[in-house]
């Protein structure tokens, strides 16, 4: 059986590390109003850095509001950026409309939340497969395209296939219909999926299976997996890598077991102290950190140029809310962290 820590591994071998999506230097402002109904903007992303790479699962993590959905949400074309540029296979994406969008779908696929609205209930599986496949590749005959959709079917564990063919999906559960769901989004073979928190609506007991169908994909079809998601627990247990967001800025990313087992930024130990206890996992290393007792919701309509956290953070410093927030790289790993904290960690150098 293959583990977590197997699949992790192989993710180091050769060629399972190339660039297919990228975000550089993204903001995303809009107009919004205040509690007060006062007029504001709201910068719901402001420089995001993010890639993504074949062959591998990243982690995006962080609370209701922190600009995980909205950068998905980037990445699928459905928002465009305020600034900064989405990268695909190391080509900025400048236009909208015509046949580089058509492919640029092609390659990136969205997996929404919710399963019981991603799919239209009036329709057979058949055809909610086999549209999207008729749409990208036109010239394939009937019986091809229900042999693509009976393998696409097998290739999601629902089997025996063509005993889903003609149901609807009002007849089949949540955890199949996010099968469905992840079907449909295979059928054009892209090298991303974006995976908005496709556990959340699903019952505990099938949540894992689905995690498990992406740790499988990851490895039979080498695609990326941008999996979105609240809870830091399973991000650990599916992802190579974490990124943690927080006020439309990923404050902390790096290797996974690096992240849980010694988080550098105060709101990383926030979330890591609001999950089930990471030190009863046998061989994680991780210790029990303290939380941040403060909830207050992130105030991302004031320009500033300090860290967004300072005001929750039981360590702030006076510099934390005055200064330009620095970003410091580990010395030893691939990790990267926003906070002064690190300052003062003889691994970790200021980088600009």
């Amino acid at each position: 059986m293959t583990t977590t820590a197997d699949r992790r591994a192989d993710t180091s071998s050769p060629g399972t590390d190339d660039v297919v999506l990228e975000a550089r230097d993204v903001h995303l402002h809009f107009p919004g109003t205040d509690s007060c109904g006062r007029r504001v903007t709201v910068r719901a992303l402001d420089g995001v850095d993010l890639t993504l790479r074949r062959g591998s699962i990243s982690a995006l993590v962080g609370e209701s509001g922190s600009g995980k959905t909205t950068l998905a949400r980037l990445f699928a074309l459905i928002n465009t950026p305020t600034s900064g540029e989405i990268l695909h296979r190391g080509a900025p994406i400048r236009s909208r409309g015509g046949r580089a969008d058509r492919a640029y779908y092609r390659g990136v696929q969205l997996i929404y939340q919710d399963p019981f609205a991603s799919l239209n209930g009036l329709k057979k599986i058949r055809t909610i497969i086999g549209r999207v496949i008729r749409i990208h590749v036109p010239r394939l005959r009937r019986r091809e395209v229900e042999e693509r959709v009976i393998a696409l079917l097998e290739k999601v564990n629902m089997t025996p296939a063509s005993r889903y063919l003609d149901r609807y999906p009002t007849d089949l559960s949540g955890g199949q219909r996010q099968r469905i769901a992840i079907a449909r989004a295979l059928a054009v073979g892209p090298d991303v999926l974006l995976a908005d928190e496709p556990t959340s609506m699903l019952d505990a007991s099938i949540r894992l299976d689905v995690l498990n169908l992406l740790a499988d994909l990851r490895e039979s079809e080498r695609v990326a997996v941008l999996y979105i998601t609240h809870d830091i627990a399973s991000a650990r247990y599916l992802a190579d890598r974490i990124h943690v967001m927080y006020g439309g800025r990923i404050i902390e990313e790096g290797p996974t077991e690096e992240i849980v087992s010694a988080p550098r930024h105060p709101y990383t130990k926030l979330l890591i102290g609001a999950a089930p206890d990471p030190a009863r996992y046998k061989g994680s290393g991780a210790q029990v950190q303290r939380p941040v007792a403060d909830a207050r919701a992130v105030d991302n309509t004031s320009e500033r140029q300090g860290c967004r956290f300072a005001e929750r953070c039981p360590v702030a410093m006076p510099k934390c809310t005055s200064e330009e927030l620095p970003l410091f790289r580990s010395t030893r790993s691939d990790r990267l962290v926003q906070c002064w904290q690190a300052e003062a960690d003889p691994e970790f150098h200021q980088q600009f």
